[in-house]
């Protein structure tokens, strides 16, 4: 099989879906690997290193998606990617295809076989190929949180930690799976007040043994919602359904009742945000908005500013996949895998999800009727 690495496109993504040493396990496998030059550049990999590493380079995206049987990327393909796809080619990337129904008809209507990172689900109901992204999306959301709450970005003037006589930030955080855990580990190691919200008693029985009562716990319903919300310094939104938009738990009367030059950083913007006032993405470039006297920062691909970490994180966990797929091929790779067989959201012309299905207002097939 030959595997194809295009270069990202989405604004100011730096990251790549292989590491040199991930086509060097590839090819050692009697595989073919195509690069567009430059696509690994963003995240410190020179086209040498992928030469050295068994892989050929070629100019452009096109001759990757016209020569690749196996397409692996970071990031859903934008509107200008469309035209490359082709039937039965497999897609490996992050999809979050319920906030894009123009890509899913996309992929529906070329008959795209696509595999999203983001619902490979392991039986105890984690999320592997999600998980180092989301570590790395919880710790960068206190991060870009407590420089957005400096004066000179249009914040509280708050440090996060707080000096000897002058009380810490106040974090709410709305989740507790793994971009919540992450963040808490981060806002409490600056030395904030942390307060979790999660609906899984099981997990916030975790969460307080893990931290060691360091860090309070709440039931996530609308009254504790909003109370918390009103006390925030920073607000960090965690939720993920996966396959599905993310529930809107914050509602605009809420935020209203946020203190001037309060931060709210929602990580689940990229399938379509759990806070009412995130209407939409924004950028690395412009980062932030304000919106009742609150900054708001939605950035979709947070992970994207620490490419280099990033990308060693994802290949670490996609490359065992990438290697089954091209070891075995598409229909006997998730027969045998069925946490693969979940990470199907398009296949010949249907929609394999069914959270998936639902979100975009597509019909659902189950994949093993399409053999």
């Amino acid at each position: 099989m030959i595997v194809g690495l295009p270069k990202e496109i989405k604004k100011q993504e730096y990251r790549v879906a292989l590491t040199p040493a991930g086509c060097e396990m590839i090819v050692k496998q009697g595989h073919g690997v195509v690069v567009e030059r430059q696509a690994g550049e963003g995240s410190g990999f020179a086209d040498a290193e992928y030469l050295d590493a068994g892989a050929g380079l070629v100019e452009s995206a096109q001759e990757v998606w016209s020569t690749a049987d196996l397409i692996v990327k970071v990031k859903e393909p934008l509107s200008e990617e469309f035209a490359f796809f082709r039937e039965g080619q497999i897609l490996f990337t992050y999809l979050h295809l319920a906030a894009a129904p123009d890509l899913a008809q996309a992929l529906v209507n070329r008959r795209v076989t696509a595999i999203a990172y983001e619902t490979i689900q392991a039986p105890n109901g984690s999320l592997p190929l999600l998980t180092p992204m989301s570590e790395v999306a919880g710790r960068m959301a206190v991060q870009e949180g407590a420089k957005y709450l400096e004066a000179f970005q249009g914040g509280r003037g708050v440090l996060l930690g707080g000096v000897p006589g002058v009380p810490p930030a106040e974090v709410i955080i709305i989740g507790g799976g793994i971009v919540g855990t992450n963040a808490a580990k981060m806002a409490l190691g600056l030395g904030a007040d942390v307060v979790v919200l999660e609906k899984s008693a099981d997990r916030m029985r975790y969460l307080d043994d893990v931290f060691q009562g360091r860090l309070r716990t709440l039931t996530s319903n609308s009254y504790n919602i909003a109370n918390a919300v009103r006390k925030a310094d920073l607000l960090i939104g965690a939720v993920l359904v996966p396959g599905a938009r993310a529930p809107r738990l914050v509602t605009e009367e809420m935020v209203k009742t946020m203190k001037k030059g309060a931060v709210i950083v929602d990580v689940a913007v990229d399938q379509g945000g759990s806070i009412a006032t995130i209407d939409r993405a924004t950028t690395h470039e412009n980062p932030t908005y304000e919106k009742h006297g609150v900054i708001h920062y939605a950035v979709a691909n947070m992970p994207g500013a620490v490419p280099r970490t990033s990308t060693l994180a994802l290949t670490n966990v996609t490359i065992d996949y990438i290697l089954q797929l091209a070891d075995k091929g598409f229909e006997v790779s998730v027969q045998n895998n069925p946490m693969l067989a979940l990470g199907v959201n398009a296949c010949r012309g249907a929609i394999t999800h069914p959270q998936v299905a639902d979100a975009v207002s597509l019909p659902y097939a189950k994949l093993e009727s399409l053999w």
